[in-house]
């Protein structure tokens, strides 16, 4: 195929102003709307465009998308966007989790099998749970080519696929029930139960935030286990209580699961009952204001974990976030008992790794207690981070030792 813009191309092309491919030419994956030139007609969110540098030279494809962000890269290579297309990259990402030693597990059958950007494809999240895929499209050009893709998973799955839901927001917004989101005749039952490093989870997929259980915790999870052994931990926003569960089974005292949600607090009960059915006594789950909690709570724990939401989406936001982490982790360092352990983290992608061990910083000087950093946290390689789109480095995490 000609490497040269000609009329009678498949896809409609955007052409760059002079000088405005430098970024595209590093690899990085999104086009800005400053710096398109012209294209050949009106573009609509959601269909597949090819770019173009001033020359007319082919550069890249992707999805068109509105904003500031123009359109979102997929490939850099010249091809018609079809099922080998999808299969190709399926089979990619699959591969890589193949290596890293998680789809052959024999103690783990959940992980992200697509992470957006991080697996060359902007806009897709790809959860595999086992055997049920839960489809979360971030882009409407993602959910427009869905039945491609789980044409693909198919092909790609084979007999490791049972199911594939669909977590869309643009699924949401149609009529109907949940059980029509499925994109398979077969469906799951929620919530299904998957194991991660040999414990076993219930993962509410339909009802559950964002795709049902956080994949990207699970070695920083495991990490709370090994501190855990004899410890009182106290778990703040704990969802459905995944570091509670690997702090129990590693031998802790007693953990107290706190968050909003009393649904998730439930299942957090139901999580501890299937692994530690004979300690569970030692879990106490506490609907509150994670907060209100801290102004309240006793200072006696050994261990505290602070998995907070994301508080940046946009970057006027940034600020306020910071803000509001310096306020958490102040409030957990006043109050964790003298030796103990802090495990903090920040999933706000605008919060780079240097804010929020800044933030940490200001919090030790407001709290007055002595701190050390014992490790730097991330997110795991089923995770990736392409190294031409460091935003992908989304999860920060740093342990704390406390005196």
């Amino acid at each position: 195929m000609s490497n040269k813009q000609n009329l009678s191309d498949q896809y409609p092309s955007i052409t760059l102003n002079k000088g405005r491919d430098q970024s595209i030419l590093r690899k990085h994956p999104w086009i800005f709307s400053g710096a398109i030139r012209s294209s050949s007609g009106k573009l609509h969110e959601g269909e597949v465009a090819e770019v173009f540098d001033s020359e007319g030279n082919y550069l890249a494809s992707g999805f068109v998308e509105n904003g500031s962000i123009a359109a979102k890269i997929f490939t850099f290579e010249r091809k018609e966007i079809n099922i080998d297309f999808w299969v190709e990259k399926i089979n990619t990402a699959w591969d890589q989790r193949q290596k890293i030693g998680l789809t052959e597990s024999g103690n783990t059958n959940a992980w992200r099998l697509v992470f957006a950007e991080g697996d060359g494809l902007p806009g897709l999240i790809l959860d595999y749970y086992n055997g049920l895929v839960v489809f979360l499209a971030q882009s409407l050009g993602m959910y427009k080519a869905r039945f491609d893709i789980v044409s693909a998973l198919k092909i790609c799955l084979k007999d490791k696929l049972i199911a594939v839901y669909d977590k869309s927001v643009f699924a949401k917004k149609q009529e109907g029930t949940h059980d029509q989101h499925f994109l398979t005749e077969t469906q799951a039952e929620n919530p299904i139960m998957i194991n991660e490093n040999g414990h076993s989870f219930l993962v509410d997929f339909i009802y559950g935030q964002k795709t049902g259980f956080f994949l990207d915790q699970r070695d920083n999870r495991n990490l709370v286990g090994n501190y855990s052994k004899g410890k009182k931990v106290l778990n703040l926003f704990s969802y459905t209580g995944g570091f509670s569960v690997y702090a129990l089974k590693n031998g802790a005292s007693a953990v107290y699961s706190v968050d909003s949600s009393a649904s998730a607090i439930e299942l957090a009960g139901k999580n501890v009952a299937l692994n530690c059915p004979e300690i569970a006594v030692k879990h106490h789950g506490v609907i509150a204001d994670v907060k209100d909690y801290l102004q309240l709570m006793e200072s006696d724990f050994d261990l505290i974990i602070l998995d907070p939401p994301a508080f940046a989406k946009h970057r006027e936001s940034r600020h306020k976030a910071i803000l509001g982490y310096k306020y958490l982790n102040s409030a957990a360092l006043k109050r964790i008992r003298n030796g103990g352990i802090l495990f903090t983290f920040s999933c706000s992608q605008l919060v780079t790794a240097d804010l929020f061990e800044s933030m940490a910083l200001s919090a030790a000087i407001e709290a007055g207690r002595n701190v050390r950093i014992i490790h730097r946290l991330s997110q795991p390689g089923d995770h990736p981070v392409s190294i031409f789109h460091p935003e992908g480095n989304y999860l920060k995490g740093l342990v704390l030792y406390v005196e």
